[in-house]
């Protein structure tokens, strides 16, 4: 059995990523800091760390000198993304930023150990002796949708070319990008994923691209940009339709040149990235409103991948539902939807797509008293043959009935109605999505948060 330390100073990561890998067929050690880490490995060996980058009591890099032989992989924030590449460059297998996907954190530590036991040797390995296949690639259902886009990535993955994905929020975009990488030749360099929105508009040059000292007040110390990060690996952009004009101007010369000026410097640096973007905005709508670079655009779609909205392919739904819920359950007794819920999932249209089932499930597996999981649990409306009303969840928000309202009347009429009175994250909560879902939905209807 692989055996993993997982060294954390936050105890609900650390059990919510021990259960998980334990699910999987992972023996985990657990430390809270450097001198808990040492000792466990110091005493047995483990094949595999993943090590958070800020401890108590020092950097997680301080274990790499010490413990060479056994790949690690870094755990950091998105702010200290820079540090975790320069990390890699001192000998760090690898690093997932937080928070970070579970299947995404699979795929990592699994292609660590696939680096660790391959050859030293420039032959190529044999066919079929991956010690760890990954058929799915991280995107499940057998639907043929989704049988379509793995043929797709993997045809996709070898060649060096700009991919653009296209697709609904929560369909899993990242996941997508994250098997492209790993199934590419810079599978062994660096995986760098920024999501556009998230960045304040006056910083996004100096995130990107990085900034020499003194370029502007309180830059200290020359920073190494993202972009220049990946260097050697992959570059995910996601929501690229958020990314600032003047940004995309200079976006434009690295596909184009390959070379970056970070703000303040006098030269250029060449930097060799592949670039994956990733939307949910109709771009060309936003070229005719000249908000979007035409010429930016056709620099992105050399390739294009859809994935698919969750309500086109419905047979995925339960094998979603049954992985969503082993990954909760853990090494602990299995909940079970009810006949009643598995109907009702079925027949939603998950406007949050995968990233709302998840949430569903998990309300349905904190709430439920017994391990028996129903459409009340979740927070969701039952439809039977007859439309009866349903007796609503008095914790969570249904759909009010009435003659042919949408689920986006529905949604600006509850966000109307309640963001007087509650948080974001309140609102979010409610609606079973995510914050960052919540954003994107209020750009979509255009119903900009108030200010106070």
């Amino acid at each position: 059995m692989t055996r993993i330390l997982l060294v954390d100073d936050e105890a609900p990561i650390r059990r919510a990523v021990r259960r998980f890998l334990e699910h999987h067929g992972f023996e985990v050690g657990v430390a809270e800091n450097l001198a808990e880490a040492r000792a466990l490995a110091a005493a047995d060996p483990y094949d595999l760390q993943l090590v958070d980058l800020r401890l108590p009591d020092g950097e997680g890099i301080e274990l790499l000198p010490e413990f060479a032989h056994t790949p690690t992989v870094i755990m950091t924030s998105y702010a200290s993304v820079p540090s975790a590449v320069n990390a890699m460059k001192e000998g760090a297998a690898d690093y997932i930023a937080k928070p970070f996907d579970h299947d995404a954190l699979l795929l990592t530590l699994r292609a660590a150990l696939r680096e660790r036991d391959r050859p030293n040797t420039d032959e190529p390995d044999d066919e079929g002796a991956d010690p760890a296949p990954r058929p799915g690639l991280g995107l499940i259902g057998e639907s043929q949708a989704m049988q379509q886009l793995r043929d797709q990535i993997r045809r996709v993955a070898m060649t060096h070319s700009t991919v653009l994905l296209r697709g609904e929020s929560g369909t899993g975009k990242e996941l997508a990008a994250r098997a492209l990488h790993e199934l590419s030749p810079r599978a062994c360099g660096p995986f760098v994923a920024v999501n556009c929105a998230t960045i304040p508009e006056g910083l996004v040059e100096a995130e990107l691209f990085g900034h020499a000292q003194g370029a502007y007040t309180g830059a200290v110390k020359a920073r190494t940009g993202l972009i220049q990060s990946a260097h050697g690996g992959t570059l995910f952009l996601d929501e690229i339709g958020e990314l600032a004009p003047a940004a995309q101007a200079r976006l434009l010369r690295v596909l184009q040149d390959g070379e970056i000026r970070p703000v303040g410097a006098n030269e250029n640096l060449k930097v060799d990235v592949r670039l994956l973007a990733a939307t949910h905005r109709d771009l060309e709508a936003m070229i005719e409103e000249q908000a979007f670079r035409a010429d930016l655009y056709y620099r992105l779609r050399v390739l294009e991948l859809a994935i698919p909205p969750l309500r086109d392919r419905r047979e995925d739904i339960l094998p979603l539902a049954q992985h969503f819920l082993e990954e909760l359950a853990g090494s602990g007794p299995m909940p079970r939807l009810t006949q009643a819920a598995r109907d009702t999932l079925e027949s939603q249209d998950w406007p949050g797509n995968v990233r709302e089932l998840a949430n569903a499930l998990e309300r349905g597996w904190v709430l439920s008293p017994n391990g028996h999981i129903g459409p009340e649990h979740m927070g969701l409306e039952t439809r039977d043959a007859d439309n009866a009303d349903d007796i609503p969840n008095p914790a969570f928000p249904t759909r009010r009935k009435g003659a042919g309202a949408s689920l986006n009347e529905y949604f600006r009429q509850f966000v109307q109605e309640n963001q007087d009175r509650m948080t974001e994250t309140e609102l979010a909560r409610a609606l079973g999505i995510s914050r960052k879902t919540l954003w994107e939905r209020r750009q979509r209807e255009n119903l900009p948060r108030p200010r106070t």
